[in-house]
């Protein structure tokens, strides 16, 4: 008499979620996120390593803008020979002017970059879609503060003198550090609707010129028609040069810190949400 025996299969464990699954939600976590961000940030410096060019505009143009408005237009405003005097009024002016010209790259590189089919690559993997916009924030402030770096050091030989604190001149690099991180965002919205890398700056360049030339970076307002005072008083740049002047030279900075502050909040306030939007629509 055979008895056939039977086994019962062993019970298997429940399935778990991979570690490279995303949560239920679809969302990622502020760790994540942040450890997403570094990597991306490596990924641009390298990219800046590989192709030393893309840093001639921080080098080159802070000591261009420099001397020739010192010595073009130095003479001209403060006096023939008084041109030292200039420096301390167009250098803090310039400060703000790095942060637009180097913001304006931001628009025209993630323009590229869809071109170029990176994006593509950024699609398939599971990382925050804002990552990537704000890598590219954290290393355009990188090449901000080397321009700025380069920017005194050409003013102190030039004979810039501070004549507050070097904590106020470190307060003036934060500020426009500030407002140059909220003008990023107008340029990657740019850089985000525009077709080509060439429509970005051609845009970019109808703003840049009035804002710039329109504000009291170069020139005190007063030499100015009235009209045009009126527009330098609202204009963005006009309070960034303003406080830093005020900041640098130790004179009161009256209004001008707050509605700096209050111009960058307000634009990084409209202009993020929509370029954070329109780059998930694109990707």
């Amino acid at each position: 008499m055979s008895t056939v025996t039977t086994t019962k299969p062993a019970p298997t464990a429940p399935d778990r979620p991979s570690a490279a699954a995303p949560r239920g939600d679809g969302r990622i976590g502020l760790r994540a996120n942040l450890r997403h961000i570094g990597a991306l940030v490596r990924r641009n410096a390298l990219q800046i390593k590989q192709d030393p060019e893309s840093m001639f505009d921080v080098l080159f143009m802070p000591i261009i803008f420099t001397l020739l408005f010192v010595f073009v237009f130095g003479g001209a405003i403060s006096g023939k020979g008084n041109q030292a005097d200039y420096v301390n009024y167009v250098v803090p002016g310039l400060m703000a002017m790095m942060g637009m010209n180097i913001a304006m790259a931001v628009g025209t590189g993630v323009n590229d970059d869809f071109k170029k089919g990176v994006m593509d690559r950024f699609r398939s993997m599971p990382i925050a879609r804002s990552s990537v916009l704000l890598a590219k924030i954290v290393v355009e402030l990188g090449r901000m503060m080397v321009a700025i770096a380069i920017l005194l050091t050409v003013g102190f030989m030039l004979g810039l003198s501070i004549k507050s604190s070097v904590l106020d001149l470190f307060l003036a690099i934060g500020l426009s550090a500030v407002f140059g991180s909220a003008l990023m965002w107008i340029f990657i919205l740019l850089g985000l609707t525009m077709q080509s890398a060439q429509a970005v700056q051609g845009m970019a360049m109808l703003v840049l010129m009035p804002l710039q030339f329109g504000s009291s970076i170069f020139a005190p307002p007063s030499t100015m028609p009235g009209w045009l005072q009126s527009f330098t008083d609202y204009n963005p740049l006009s309070n960034l040069a303003d406080a830093a002047r005020a900041l640098i030279n130790g004179t009161p900075v009256g209004d001008s810190v707050w509605m700096t502050l209050a111009w960058s909040l307000a634009i990084t306030a409209v202009t993020m949400p929509l370029a954070v939007r329109k780059f998930r629509q694109k990707t």
